[in-house]
C-alpha cells in the first residue's frame, strides 16, 4: 500500500472513530420543516434518521445476518409502514433486495435449521454519508458467494435517501450494478403456474417491501389505473406502482418507480394483497430467467418514494416522469 493510500483510508478511519463517539449527529437547524427534531442515529452496523425519539427509517448492515434492509420505514410524524422478519416469512426484510435463485442455489430463503440461505450475500467497504440537511448516501460492495464461499456475482450499490419534505414524504433511490464472475451465471425464480413444477407463489426475485401487518383497507394503483387481484395476487407489467392503506386510520403508502434503462423495462410486478400478506416487488425476472456470462453487466435503478395519503394513477404517474427527468 503507498503511504498516500494509507493515510487516506487512516483518516477515513479517524472521521468515522470521531462520528461514533460523538453520538447523535444534527441535521442543519433550518433544513427541519417546523415542530420536526431531525437527527442521527449511528453504530458500526447501522444509520437511522430520527424525528425526536421516533425512527423515520434505519439501515442495518450487520455482518452476522443473511441480508442488509432498511426497517422501520416511517413517516416522520406517522406510523411505521414495514414489517421485519414477520413470523409467516422471517426471510423478508422490511424493504430489502435479495435474488431468489443464482446458478440453482436459493439466496433468499434460510435452509432448514439455519438462519442463512444456502448462497450467501456478503458486504464491505460499506460508507456512509450522512449530509447535514437529512440526505444520507449509504454505498456498499457487495458478494453473492457459493457454499463453497467462491463470488458467482458482484454488485455496486448505492442507496441515497432524500431529507423528508414538509409533508413527510422522501424517497430512497436505488441503483445496483451487477457483474457476472463465475463463466455461467443464471438468475432464476420459483416458477409460474404455467411453467414446469410451477407455483401460485412463483416468480418474486429482486427489490420488495413488507408491509405493516397494521395496513388495512389495502390497494394498488398502477400508472395505467387500479390493480386488480386474482386470488390476491397480481403479476402484470408497469412503469411504477403504489401500494397503499390505512394504519391508524391515517392514509399512506410506499410507491417503487422502475427506471427506464432496467433490464425488462416496463418491469413485471408482484403484488400480495391477501389476508395473510402485503408484499410488493418490481420483480424483474418473473417472467423468465436471466442468463450472463462472466463480465456481464447491468444495472438496476429504482425510486421507493413513501407517502403520506392515497396516490391514484396520475400522480403515480408524475413523480415517475420525475424520477426518469432526475436520473437522465
Amino acid at each position: 500500500m503507498n503511504n498516500g493510500r494509507a493515510r487516506s483510508m487512516s483518516a477515513l478511519v479517524l472521521i468515522s472513530f470521531l462520528l461514533l463517539a460523538a453520538g447523535p449527529i444534527a441535521p442543519s437547524a433550518t433544513a427541519d420543516p417546523p415542530g420536526w427534531d431531525l437527527k442521527y442515529r449511528q453504530t458500526d452496523s447501522s444509520i437511522a434518521l430520527c424525528n425526536g425519539d421516533s425512527i423515520v427509517w434505519q439501515f442495518t448492515y450487520s455482518d452476522g445476518q443473511p441480508k442488509s434492509f432498511f426497517h422501520p420505514v416511517s413517516l416522520p410524524n406517522g406510523p411505521v409502514l414495514t414489517w421485519n422478519e414477520p413470523p409467516d416469512h422471517p426471510w423478508h426484510h422490511a424493504l430489502w433486495f435479495s435474488w431468489k435463485y443464482i446458478n440453482g442455489i436459493n439466496y433468499w430463503e434460510p435452509e432448514a435449521n439455519s438462519s442463512s440461505p444456502k448462497g450467501r450475500t456478503k458486504w464491505s467497504n460499506v460508507r456512509i454519508d450522512p449530509q447535514p440537511d437529512g440526505k444520507t448516501v449509504a454505498q456498499m460492495h457487495l458478494d453473492y458467494c457459493h457454499p463453497s464461499d467462491h463470488v458467482v456475482l458482484s454488485e455496486e450499490r448505492t442507496v441515497t435517501v432524500s431529507a423528508p419534505r414538509a409533508d413527510g414524504q422522501y424517497a430512497f433511490d436505488w441503483k445496483c450494478a451487477f457483474t457476472a464472475v463465475e463463466p455461467q451465471v443464471t438468475l432464476d425464480r420459483t416458477p409460474l403456474p404455467n411453467e414446469p413444477n410451477g407455483q401460485a407463489y412463483g416468480g418474486y426475485a429482486g427489490l420488495s417491501v413488507r408491509f405493516s401487518k397494521e395496513l388495512i383497507e389495502r390497494q394498488a394503483v398502477s400508472n395505467l389505473g387500479p390493480i386488480d387481484f386474482n386470488e390476491g395476487r397480481f403479476r402484470g407489467k408497469a412503469n411504477a406502482v403504489d401500494y397503499n392503506g390505512l394504519i391508524d386510520g391515517q392514509p399512506v403508502g410506499i410507491a417503487i418507480c422502475d427506471h427506464p434503462s432496467n433490464l425488462n423495462h416496463p418491469t413485471p410486478w408482484y403484488v400480495i394483497c391477501s389476508a395473510e400478506m402485503s408484499y410488493y416487488s418490481p420483480a424483474v425476472i418473473c417472467y423468465e430467467p436471466h442468463q450472463m456470462k462472466a463480465g456481464d453487466e447491468f444495472t438496476l435503478r429504482y425510486r421507493v418514494i413513501v407517502h403520506p395519503l392515497r396516490w391514484d394513477a396520475a400522480r403515480l404517474g408524475r413523480e415517475y416522469e420525475e424520477f426518469v427527468r432526475s436520473e437522465n
